[in-house]
């Protein structure tokens, strides 16, 4: 049976029925409306104002890498700047091969690019030497725990290296719909709570983010992708099977299956959660090592440094957090990590 007709164009052959819709798009009108789709979220959100100098995050995957095409395509119409902005975790026999597919996609499209690694910010210590510290703890499982938080850290350093006013990351909306799964069964109520919209304005001094990407189907993107034939590292990282949200991610497809419209539902109702007032946190102070926004003496990078430069990084995830916000001895080197450091070597940003 042949395709039927773009229902846009109504020219070409339909190549795909979007998975939401079920409307028969052929290539083109696909690509053209998911870019006006971001186009939409970026200015109905007043994401990215005009003259802004714009961090991508750049890790050579699918989904940064169709957010950098798209804000390409779409930048002369926001009169944004773009700039590339890659980290190097340190994770021996993937991240190289990332790195080199984000440094053909930044010579393709012209835009600059800047590298910055975890070993040059964080006194040494990269994900591969994380994890050889965690491995007898009984703390291997949360690797991601400890790069999400750095990798944060370092994304914002490197787009103050850059200039940059704003960041973009390219979260989509499976990846937002597993996090609010996450957060639900940890019972992380002021995640739930922090977790709406479609990104942070910026407190503390940090740089606004945002998620243009937040509405678009993982599917979607991977469709977009495809026809608009760009080059990606689609490898998973080595520590990825053993982190808790691959469980979310399995839940969220039970569910998307039974009911398809479960990834946006859970995505929306991150945006009407909020904390009752008598369990409001405190208002956020800054790091009294690296004067970062923070809810403690020190915030979440400097306080997972510290449970490693000790040696105790089970002490350093989680709500136990005691003993880490008083300062630490020097102690010796040991092996499988970099030189212990004392709280002077801790970076600053």
């Amino acid at each position: 049976m042949p395709a039927p007709p773009c229902a846009s164009c109504h020219e070409a052959r339909a190549a795909l029925r979007r998975p939401r819709s079920g409307l028969a798009l052929c290539g083109a009108c696909f690509c053209a409306a998911f870019e006006a789709e971001v186009l939409h979220t970026v200015e109905a959100g007043r994401l990215l104002p005009p003259g802004a100098v714009v961090a991508v995050g750049a890790s050579g995957g699918k989904d940064s890498t169709v957010l950098a095409h798209v804000l390409r395509e779409l930048a002369p119409r926001l009169d944004v700047s773009l700039r590339l902005v890659a980290v190097d975790e340190g994770i021996g026999g993937y991240r190289d091969a990332a790195l080199a597919a984000v440094r053909r996609q930044a010579a393709r499209w012209e835009l600059p690019l800047t590298v910055v690694a975890y070993a040059d910010l964080f006194g040494g210590w990269t994900m591969d030497a994380v994890a050889r510290s965690t491995a007898g703890s009984g703390r291997s499982r949360a690797c991601c725990t400890f790069c999400g938080v750095l990798r944060r850290r370092a994304l914002e350093e490197g787009a103050r290296l850059v200039g940059a006013t704003h960041i973009v990351t390219g979260h989509n909306a499976d990846d937002m719909a597993e996090t609010v799964l996450m957060n639900f069964l940890r019972g992380d109520a002021g995640r739930l709570a922090r977790g709406g919209g479609l990104g942070s304005p910026g407190e503390g001094g940090a740089l606004p983010r945002c998620r243009p990407l937040q509405l678009a189907s993982q599917k979607e993107v991977v469709l977009y992708a495809h026809f608009r034939r760009l080059d990606y590292f689609s490898e998973e990282c080595v520590y990825a099977p053993e982190a808790f949200r691959g469980h979310a991610r399995d839940l969220l497809k039970l569910l998307e299956a039974a009911r398809p419209s479960a990834v946006l539902d859970l995505v929306h109702s991150a945006e009407r959660l909020a904390l009752h007032p008598a369990a409001q946190p405190p208002p956020p102070g800054a790091c009294s090592r690296c004067g970062a926004l923070a809810s403690r003496p020190l915030c979440q990078a400097c306080a997972l440094l510290d449970g490693l430069n000790r040696g105790r990084p089970r002490l350093a995830i989680g709500k136990g957090r005691r003993g880490l916000d008083e300062e630490a001895p020097r102690e010796p080197e040991r092996e499988g990590g970099p030189a212990l450091a004392s709280s002077r070597t801790v970076p600053t940003f």
